[in-house]
């Protein structure tokens, strides 16, 4: 299998798995799945927001391209001030933000995500990297939309999910804009 193939195999195993992992969390797939609580909520959002601050850092590390980088710098410091916004509501509400099966999913995949693009040089870790980029702010905000942000009780935590889910589709449109300029 090449390195295209196998690139995408991993991007439609990423995907399948967030998306099965999120439905599962809603409680859609599987009657006795218990809805999402506002604890869990705020952990798959926060966990979200990590991943793809490690995602952008390896990309600063890696990257040479220009505008890759500024995507990247953009990705770092947009999720880590969404996740400080995170972190000061939980803390307002006294809610301790609770691992959950999306969570985790979530965390192992990204992992072997990192540990694949690792091996990756030059373009063609760029566009791996920014291909991720789009899959990934798709699925997020697919789950933001139809999972995550309906499910909150909280009028504080739904805000904040909607504020997130509003810099967030920005972030897929630049993914998406950037992927047809970086080339292998």
């Amino acid at each position: 299998m090449g390195s295209a193939a196998r690139k995408e195999t991993l991007m439609s195993r990423t995907l399948a798995l967030i998306a099965a992992a999120t439905l599962l969390s809603s409680g859609g797939a599987a009657a006795q799945a218990p809805a999402p609580t506002d604890a869990q909520i705020a952990h798959i959002a926060y966990t979200a927001g990590e991943l793809d601050i490690a995602a952008g850092r390896q990309a600063l590390e890696k990257s040479k391209d220009p505008a890759v980088r500024a995507f990247a710098e953009t990705m770092v410091r947009d999720h880590a001030a969404v996740n400080r916004q995170a972190l000061a509501l939980v803390k307002k509400l006294g809610v301790t933000p609770q691992d959950n099966p999306t969570s985790q999913a979530l965390t192992a995949d990204a992992q072997a995500k990192l540990k694949a693009m690792s091996a990756l040089q030059g373009a063609a870790f760029d566009q791996a990297y920014v291909r991720n980029e789009v899959a990934f702010h798709q699925t997020v905000n697919g789950a933001l939309q139809g999972t995550l942000i309906p499910g909150a009780r909280n009028a504080e935590l739904k805000d904040l999910l909607q504020t997130g889910l509003a810099l967030f589709r920005e972030h897929q449109g630049h993914a998406e804009q950037l992927s047809k300029a970086v080339r292998p």
